[in-house]
């Protein structure tokens, strides 16, 4: 196989693993300390998801982060990917309630939420967001994972990462301060501690054991395709590798006779 061939394959490959692995750089927040690499059990080409931490994580986001944040770009439906049955799916979304309509009389009316409903917004819109939150406008979770550069690694960093006092700088009262936010000075007030979320299985109710299992459940809400992408990416590589073998051998053979 000549050295232009040989370069060409690898670039190939070398797309087919950004696009079948995950690979491909995510956007970057500048400023703040790099996060720390965690080991994630949805990690390498063969890594998959965690049901139990992604569940978990569910139940952190409903209990803590669901006050704050939406997910709009997630059905309650989706969570059948999770392991809930369709009765499960719908206990949840029955404790929401959407605006819907108009209705016959031409009136918008509430009703509770349904498994093909959007996970519904702790706001009605971003002004209402703006007014409670001192001006700013809580980030929708749904894709936040892949808005961050190290996306995992940098969302759990953050939420441990707050710190008493300012290192020498002035928090403006209401802010904090958190050593992985870009510009080090974050509205959001630590939002994790141990001992504010029930576990049923006996996982540790820790801010870090939170901490991982909504990183773990963020991950599947911004890529539920990941596993799925990486058993077609390991088909290709096979499949890659194959067909060079056997163009190889072809070459051999045409050019057998050629001195």
């Amino acid at each position: 196989m000549t050295t232009i061939k040989i370069k060409v394959l690898a670039v190939f490959v070398s797309l087919v693993m950004s696009f079948s692995f995950g690979f491909s750089p995510a956007y970057a927040a500048g400023g703040g300390v790099k996060a720390p690499a965690q080991q994630w059990h949805f990690d390498g080409m063969t890594g998959q998801f965690d049901l139990a931490a992604m569940q978990r994580g569910l139940k952190v986001y409903r209990e803590v982060c669901a006050a704050c944040h939406g997910l709009k770009r997630v059905r309650y439906g989706n969570l059948e990917a999770l392991g809930y049955s369709e009765a499960q799916i719908k206990n949840i979304a029955v404790d929401y309630t959407v605006t819907d309509g108009p209705n016959d009389e031409g009136e918008m009316f509430d009703r509770p939420a349904r498994p093909s409903d959007s996970f519904v917004s702790p706001y009605p819109n971003d002004k209402a967001a703006k007014a409670v939150n001192d001006g700013a406008l809580p980030t929708d979770l749904s894709l936040i994972i892949k808005a961050r550069a190290y996306g995992p690694d940098y969302l759990y960093a953050l939420l441990m990462g707050y710190e008493e006092g300012g290192h020498g700088h002035d928090v403006p009262e209401g802010k904090h301060w958190n050593k992985y936010f870009p510009g080090y000075v974050i509205s959001m007030a630590p939002p994790l501690s141990d001992g504010i979320v029930g576990y049923e299985d006996g996982s540790p109710e820790t801010a870090e054991q939170y901490a991982h299992d909504v990183v773990n459940f963020l991950t599947w809400a911004a890529d539920p395709y990941l596993e799925e992408r990486k058993r077609m990416g390991i088909a290709v590589l096979i499949f890659l590798a194959a067909f060079a073998a056997v163009m190889y051998g072809v070459k051999k053979r045409i050019w057998a006779d050629v001195h």
